[in-house]
């Protein structure tokens, strides 16, 4: 049974890979590393976790455990530094590996990349779209993960220069550490735009898709839930049948029907993704929306799916895709 570590275990994806790796049938536990909580029982994390999980260890420790598989759920310049483990699967869960250009990273995440010469070992998956390719992965970003899913698939048959995506997301996409933009003083009662035009995923999606976008995201006041509606103008064929096409043998990525709209609700909790698609006729336009839960199909249940394929596994092993909205 392949064996697992967590860096950065009591963050939120951190936590909600945890959760997944417990209900997955193939996974052991054996490393949870946070330097916060380093020394204590997991219980200090969450009173249901029972004795039969290891004790937090530093992130250094969880590390060099000898686990078969790490995700590393951390910050964007601690993960930068990470030297992964010979033979091991290493899931990077921050944006320290995602772009390929270091030169990048300055203007987008505010910090020289100390690991320039690796980039290139990374491999930016999406399991749908393009898989992980060898044993480092980066794992896409939420709102990037969203608008990449409803775009890709219909690369030649768009205008690339009239790309516009209106993404918004909870308030658990800006991570556990306080701040405050992410108090619930601002947040309740308030929906407001930020980072526009210096959010970190623009670029993201742009060395996916081949071509730069108008990127503009915006808090809600949840907990958690991503939408992102993308505006396109068609130039050649049915945009719905390259959709189709690329999701009909995806259990993750859900094509909805003519009529039947996207709602946070039915994706909040779990690792699917739903995509719709519209006309506009009054504009000669198309709207693209693709609804998912930030913290699982835009981070830990991708983790923990583009982990299962590395590993040969069932890519659906662990993940949350089933329920009814109540």
């Amino acid at each position: 049974m392949p064996t697992v570590a967590i860096l950065g275990a009591s963050g939120y994806s951190g936590q909600e890979t945890l959760d997944r790796a417990l209900r997955h049938p193939e996974l052991e536990v054996v490393a949870l590393g946070s330097d916060s909580l380093e020394g204590e029982s997991a219980s200090a994390l969450d009173l249901r976790l029972n004795g039969s999980l290891p004790a937090f260890v530093s992130n250094e420790q969880a590390l060099a455990a000898g686990a078969d598989v790490v995700f590393a759920c951390l910050g964007n310049d601690r993960a930068a530094l990470l030297e992964p483990p010979p033979g091991a699967v290493v899931v990077d869960l921050s944006g320290a590996h995602r772009l390929k250009d270091a030169a990048l990273y300055p203007a987008w995440y505010g910090f020289e990349h100390p690991r320039p010469g690796v980039l290139a070992d990374w491999s930016y998956a999406i399991p749908e779209l393009f898989p992980p390719s060898g044993a480092l992965i980066a794992n896409p970003g939420c709102y990037a993960t969203a608008a990449i899913l409803a775009l890709e698939p219909l690369r030649g048959a768009i205008d690339e220069g009239s790309v516009v995506i209106d993404a918004k997301s909870g308030v658990s996409g800006a991570g556990r550490e306080l701040k405050a933009s992410s108090h619930a003083g601002f947040v309740l009662d308030n929906v407001s735009p930020y980072r526009v035009g210096t959010h970190q995923h623009a670029p993201e999606i742009a060395q996916a898709l081949g071509f730069p976008v108008c990127f503009v995201p915006h808090l809600l006041p949840i907990r958690r839930g991503l939408l992102a509606t993308c505006y396109v103008k068609p130039v050649s064929v049915d945009l719905r049948d390259l959709l189709d096409e690329a999701y009909a043998d995806s259990a993750v990525v859900r094509v909805l029907p003519e009529g039947v709209n996207p709602e946070l609700a039915r994706v909040q909790h779990t690792d699917a993704a739903e995509i719709a698609l519209y006309e506009d006729p009054s504009t000669g336009r198309a709207v693209v929306v693709c609804a998912l839960d930030n913290l699982g199909k835009g981070a830990a249940g991708q983790a923990l799916q583009n982990a299962n394929i590395a590993l040969g596994l069932d890519e659906t092993l662990g993940l949350r895709l089933t329920g009814v909205l109540v």
